[in-house]
């Protein structure tokens, strides 16, 4: 049995001193010329705030593997509603499903498709927009002593009349242990205020609140750098990476998702001072 040596862990002074720099990284990467290359153009490409919503939580939903491949498939899934995903979304019917035919990302098929479509229909059919059943879902994790995205997931999945079991897989949930990186990623789209890139159109949680998108990117680095202790990728490690990055922007921590995402992407480096870990 290998035994791995623990990670040190950067203190609130170190931090501090680590924050010019990852903030001059998040100006290099958080810029407009970012949103072509990035799943977060579908948001920007809409005027509706509805249509907006749709886009965004499809483009994130699909958000697994290269940005280029993501995209693509996005805007393939796109042009199937007619770039209209609104519209698609309040007609569909099982005559409709047709147009999903073939739709293939990943492990994501058009069965999966037909059953999130109809949970879409049946939330704007009970609720004005998509941000007020997030807000409710949030409210009700509240009362019920849960993560709210926990509550997202099951309250999402009830109001789908044709759902296939397998679909649920596709929408994460923090008590199967996932970091919830997809779902984070179109928060911090919705939520995040005076971006360049994230649109922020939502008002039902505060920026503050957000936790970091977490992939194995940014778990690389947020461990060599210091910023969590934990080996083990699940929502306590992002709790932990969030808190590390609080101490240096407590009103927006999830900004550094921006710096992380450029160093273990972009090729974007810290002073080798700065390293803690090897891993």
């Amino acid at each position: 049995m290998i035994i791995r040596p623990s990670l040190r862990k950067r203190s609130n002074t170190s931090l501090l001193e680590l924050k010019p720099y990852l903030d001059a990284i998040n100006f290099e990467v958080e810029k407009e010329d970012y949103i072509p290359h990035d799943p977060v153009k579908f948001m920007h490409a809409f005027s509706d705030k509805k249509d907006v919503e749709i886009a965004g939580f499809l483009a994130a939903t699909m958000a697994w593997g290269r940005r280029d491949i993501v995209i693509a498939k996005t805007d393939n899934l796109l042009s199937r509603m007619q770039y209209s995903p609104l519209e698609f979304v309040m007609n569909y019917t099982q005559s409709h499903f047709k147009l999903l035919a073939n739709f293939k990302h990943r492990t994501i098929k058009p069965v999966d498709l037909h059953g999130i479509i109809l949970a879409l229909q049946n939330i704007y059919q009970q609720f004005s927009d998509f941000e007020e059943f997030w807000e409710m879902c949030y409210h009700y994790a509240q009362k019920q002593n849960r993560h709210f995205l926990a509550v997202f997931h099951d309250e999402f999945f009830a109001r789908s009349n044709d759902l296939a079991a397998r679909t649920r897989k596709h929408i994460s949930t923090p008590e199967k242990g996932s970091t919830c990186k997809r779902l984070y990623m179109f928060l911090r789209w919705a939520i995040r205020k005076n971006s360049p890139v994230d649109p922020g159109i939502w008002e039902f949680m505060k920026p503050a609140e957000l936790l970091v998108p977490f992939d194995v990117h940014v778990a690389r680095q947020a461990r060599k750098y210091g910023l969590i202790t934990r080996r083990t990728n699940n929502l306590k490690t992002v709790i932990q990476l969030t808190e590390s990055l609080r101490v240096m922007n407590p009103n927006d921590p999830a900004i550094y998702d921006y710096a992380l995402f450029g160093m273990g992407a972009l090729g974007y480096k810290l002073p080798t001072k700065f390293i803690l870990n090897k891993v």
